[in-house]
Formats: C-alpha cells, sequence, structure tokens
C-alpha cells in the first residue's frame, strides 16, 4: 500500500504555489557554485553542511539560508538553480509552478538586479517552450528590511515588469507584521501585481487579517495560526482565499512538534482552500511529492483526498480560468483511471 500511494502521489498532476527558488539550493549546488565563484564556504564538506540543518526556529533557519545565498553571483547561476528545481518538479509531475524568488538578498551584495530575474526567467521560459512546467514569478520583499528598501526595489524591478506576475512578502515574521508595508503593496497593486504574503507562520492570526485588510492580498502563504481564529477562518472559507501551507517546513522550523499535530486537516475539514508546498525544500526535507505524502501518512488520507489538495492547487493559482480549469480535469481524470486499474 505504501508503496501504491506514493506511485499515486508521484503520478498525480498538481501545482506548486510557494516555492522559494533560493530554498532550493541544495548543498551539492552550494559547492559547485561556491568553486566557480571562488567563494569560500565554512564546511569542509556537503556532510557538514547537511549537519547544520538542525533548525529551533525561522531565524535560525535564515542565518544559513542567507550564507548559502552568497555563492549566486551570476545569471548562469540562477539559471542553473531554476533549471534544477524545474527538472525535479517534472520528475514530481508538477505541471504548474509559482516560484518566490528574493531580490534584495543579492542586490545587497551587488548582484545586478538583472542578473537575478533573467537567469530565473530563462529557465522558465526554457521549460515552457518543452514539457513544462507553465509558471508565474514572484518577487518577494524582506519584510525585516524597511518599506523604503522594499519601494526601491519594487521601482528597480520594473524594467522587468513583463517577467513579474506579482509580489510577495517574506522572511522573519517575529515583529514585522504586514501592515509594515502596506505602502509599497498598495504602489504594486497601482501598477499591476498580483499581491501574496506569508502570514500566519510564526506570527499570530492578526497578521493574516493585516495581510487581508492592508495589503489586499490574495491569497496567504503559510496562514496556518488561522486555527486559533474562528472568525478568521470563516473569512477565508466565505471568500475563498487560498492557504499555500508548507507541512514538512512547519515541523522543520517548530511551528508545530510533529505531523499529528499540524492543522492541515482541520483547515481543509473547515472548507478553507488550502494546498500543499515545500516551502525551502532544500533545507526542510523533502520537495511537493514528499509533503503530500507526509500528510497521507499522518492522517491516513485517501486517494481522493489527496486529488482535492491537488484540483486546490490548480484552483488556487494564477493560470487563466480555462487553464485552470484543463489543469483539474487532468487530476479528475487521473483519479478515475486509477480506480479502473
Amino acid at each position: 500500500m505504501a508503496r501504491n500511494i506514493a506511485q499515486f502521489i508521484n503520478d498525480l498532476p498538481k501545482a506548486e504555489l510557494h516555492l522559494h527558488i533560493e530554498g532550493t539550493l541544495e548543498p551539492e549546488m552550494v559547492f559547485k557554485l561556491a568553486e566557480r565563484n571562488r567563494i569560500h564556504l565554512p564546511y569542509p564538506s556537503v556532510e557538514a553542511m547537511r549537519r547544520g540543518y538542525n533548525f529551533e526556529n525561522l531565524q535560525d533557519f535564515l542565518k544559513l539560508y542567507y550564507q548559502t545565498t552568497r555563492v549566486l553571483r551570476t545569471e548562469r547561476d540562477f539559471f542553473d538553480l531554476t533549471n534544477a528545481y524545474l527538472a525535479r518538479a517534472r520528475r514530481e509531475n508538477i505541471r504548474h509552478c509559482e516560484i518566490f524568488f528574493d531580490p534584495q538578498a543579492h542586490t545587497k551584495r551587488n548582484v545586478p538586479f538583472g542578473a537575478v530575474v533573467e537567469g530565473i526567467a530563462a529557465a522558465l521560459r526554457e521549460a515552457a517552450k518543452g514539457d513544462g512546467p507553465t509558471s508565474r514569478l514572484i518577487m518577494c520583499f524582506l519584510r525585516d528590511l524597511p518599506e523604503s528598501d522594499a519601494m526601491k526595489t519594487l521601482e528597480e524591478a520594473f524594467p522587468w515588469r513583463s517577467l513579474i506576475t506579482g509580489v510577495g512578502l517574506d522572511s522573519a515574521e517575529v515583529d514585522n507584521p504586514p501592515s509594515k508595508h502596506a505602502s509599497v503593496f498598495a504602489r504594486a497593486r497601482a501598477l499591476g501585481f498580483q499581491t501574496v504574503a506569508h502570514a500566519g507562520e510564526e506570527g499570530p492570526p492578526a497578521y493574516i487579517w493585516e495581510a487581508l485588510d492592508m495589503l489586499k492580498v490574495q491569497r496567504i502563504d503559510h496562514g496556518v495560526r488561522a486555527i486559533e481564529d474562528s472568525s478568521l477562518i470563516a473569512r477565508l472559507v466565505r471568500q475563498k482565499i487560498p492557504l499555500t501551507v508548507c507541512p514538512l517546513s512547519n515541523v522543520r522550523l517548530r511551528v508545530y512538534k510533529d505531523m499529528a499535530h499540524h492543522p492541515l486537516r482541520r483547515l481543509a475539514e473547515a472548507g478553507v482552500l488550502v494546498t500543499i508546498n515545500s516551502d525551502d525544500p532544500a533545507y526542510f526535507g523533502g520537495y511537493v511529492n514528499a509533503n503530500y505524502y507526509a500528510v497521507q501518512k499522518a492522517f491516513e488520507l485517501r486517494e481522493p483526498d489527496l486529488a482535492t489538495f491537488a484540483r486546490n492547487s490548480f484552483a488556487a493559482s494564477w493560470l487563466s480560468d480555462d487553464d485552470k480549469q484543463a489543469r483539474m480535469n487532468e487530476v479528475d481524470s487521473y483519479l478515475i483511471a486509477r480506480a479502473d486499474d
């Protein structure tokens, strides 16, 4: 049964909507790019680096995350990073992905904005011409930096406006409420960008309210702490606001002590549009299929339950309505074919 459900998950058409491209930087690639760019690493080996992936909280992870991203210097580096993720996405039958990138983490190191976005976008274009996945690109602002820095980044991005679909908000959540970036999100919306924000991971449910009311976001990244506020749950259900949940990440960063305590099933049973994603999979022990499998195992989900999460992933995406329906039809056809086997 375990092998059968793993195969079902692997072949299930799905979208991924919460994926930080820098978070796919595997240790092997860290060492490869460090050598290419002549950057010294404080680790003697890949194995030694992996042993450091034992995080107490989000801030603990971010310290390592920003240290490893130092190896990303050139357009080629960002192309190779994105191309490696897309190859894995194809193996996991991800049919569509909406990818975050953090320009401020790179421009502050004097990496040109254009090198970052052009490298990522080139890999996405190449994938779209072949066997996919299709994609959208989301530029995130680092919430622990001043809003003026985010505003500067937004203006800097304008020459590449055609490559970037939306803006988001990420990084250290504690003591950095969404309201801190209300003006830059208003400016982004006026420029035609779609909007999302990380909220309610380590931060309280109040941060989710702020993201909805002050940033006017279309979906919430993480959002798991909504389970603590019944009126917020009612609003998410009523307005069909999706949550891009990352189960393994939440456990690895000790938001919840184990998967059994994760609220994903309760959120779904309450009627919230929940999607399953991987966040920063190189650091958190699994890409999207591993997240599906961990959830299935913890909650003893059946194939139709897993298919619902896959349908949700397309419904919550920024694909056109026709493309959403086509992808959801793929999920339904796969489930029917599976039942006939």
